[in-house]
């Protein structure tokens, strides 16, 4: 609880961190960076050219203070990056040096308007926010017997199959045999890559597509091809994690793993389900797909996807095949750019609309799940509310820095 002397002094800042929060994180970034140079194999380089980090960063803590008397609201943004936390193998000594470069970021960037007595509330409040998410960690890393900090295992690429024209899915397994920890369907894997060019380790985070039980864990991988501006210049730059992986990696290879995490999960029970996806968003969804037909083939189930062609549908025959599979199944795919005519066969035409006759009613008491490009989401997400769905039954995950914004 935010003391009586920090409260006024945080609340009446407010607007001012809100207005300058991008600015006052990216001043933080390179000055951790610039101290600390080791924690940029923690952190996306990508997503740092682009700003998305810093945006990240900014909303997390904004929200935060803005609602840190909200427990109903602030938990699951806390238990969404305490689980992108445990992926990474953040550490309780990381919180000190964070808190040190933003808290001098914020003073650094906003001069002489930050006071004594404002800094000692931003201070208590981002210690409050670090405490939590400290204790949410300890018992993830616990649920996992996970060493904190320690070393991670290294595990064996088993088999590589193209899963549509930009996805390649690779399985893996332990070494020495021993089947892999479960996972809950609709989480993700960190996969830590050595990449000589830069100096660098960097760590990506890829949904399991898989079933839990199978004793191995399974990732479909986009490859992300760099984007030009105008006068050729670079707009996106290409995945250089994708593309080593892509391009290098073999059977038999070896590739360093950490613990599996992610709030985005299937819920148990007998109510139905509705996965909408887009793109490579279909992983997890490929998962828990797998998951229902294996332990529960009566449940009531809504499979919407959208793909740009038939030839970027990733794992198209084993979800489709496992539809079919389901007598309380329906699907319903949208594809902007036909196909031959037999891969085009039942595709509705254009980008998805939720409104679509085809779907039908949702079921009652249907659980939502959304993964896909950021607008597409926003997109789907805004139509389920306009159509009377309970926001708590809109489950979501994202690619990268959560801007999705749900405090907005």
């Amino acid at each position: 609880m935010l003391s009586t002397t920090a409260r006024p002094w945080i609340e009446a800042t407010l607007p001012v961190v809100l207005e300058h929060g991008e600015a006052i994180t990216r001043h933080f970034y390179q000055r951790m960076l610039g101290q600390h140079p080791e924690l940029k194999n923690l952190f996306n380089l990508s997503n740092q050219s682009q700003g998305e980090q810093a945006q990240a960063l900014a909303r997390a803590v904004y929200a935060y203070a803005a609602h840190m008397d909200k427990p109903l609201q602030i938990s699951p943004v806390l238990d969404r990056i305490a689980h992108k936390h445990v992926s990474l193998g953040i550490t309780p000594a990381q919180y000190t040096i964070v808190g040190r470069h933003l808290l001098a970021s914020i003073g650094e960037v906003l001069g002489e308007a930050i006071t004594a007595d404002i800094a000692g509330a931003w201070d208590e409040a981002y210690w409050l926010m670090a405490s939590d998410l400290i204790a949410r960690e300890a018992r993830l890393y616990q649920e996992r017997h996970w060493s904190v900090g320690g070393a991670w295992p290294d595990l064996e690429v088993s088999a590589l199959q193209a899963s549509s024209e930009d996805t390649l899915t690779l399985t893996l397994r332990a070494p020495d045999g021993k089947p892999l920890p479960a996972f809950a369907p609709g989480q993700y894997l960190s996969v830590a890559l050595p990449l000589p060019e830069m100096g660098l380790n960097q760590i990506r985070q890829y949904s399991l597509s898989n079933r839990p039980g199978e004793g191995v864990w399974r990732i479909t991988v986009k490859r992300v091809r760099g984007e030009a501006g105008r006068g050729g210049e670079g707009v996106r730059p290409a995945g250089c994690v994708s593309t080593r992986l892509h391009e290098h990696i073999r059977v038999g290879d070896l590739l360093r793993v950490g613990p599996t995490a992610g709030d985005f999960q299937l819920r148990s029970g007998q109510q139905a389900v509705v996965m909408i996806s887009a793109g490579v968003g279909i992983t997890p969804m490929a998962s828990m797909l797998q998951h229902i037909a294996h332990t529960q083939p009566e449940r009531p189930l809504v499979f919407a996807y959208a793909a740009s062609s038939p030839e970027h549908y990733p794992l198209r025959e084993e979800v489709e095949s496992t539809l079919a599979r389901l007598p309380q199944a329906r699907y319903q795919l949208w594809l902007e750019e036909k196909g031959s005519e037999q891969a085009s066969a039942g595709a509705l035409p254009g980008r998805m609309a939720l409104d679509h006759p085809s779907l039908g009613a949702w079921p009652d008491d249907a659980d939502f799940y959304l993964c896909g490009p950021m607008a597409f989401m926003q997109t789907q997400r805004r139509t389920l509310l306009a159509q009377g769905v309970d926001r708590s039954r809109i489950h979501y995950e994202v690619f990268g820095p959560d801007l999705f914004g749900d405090l907005q």
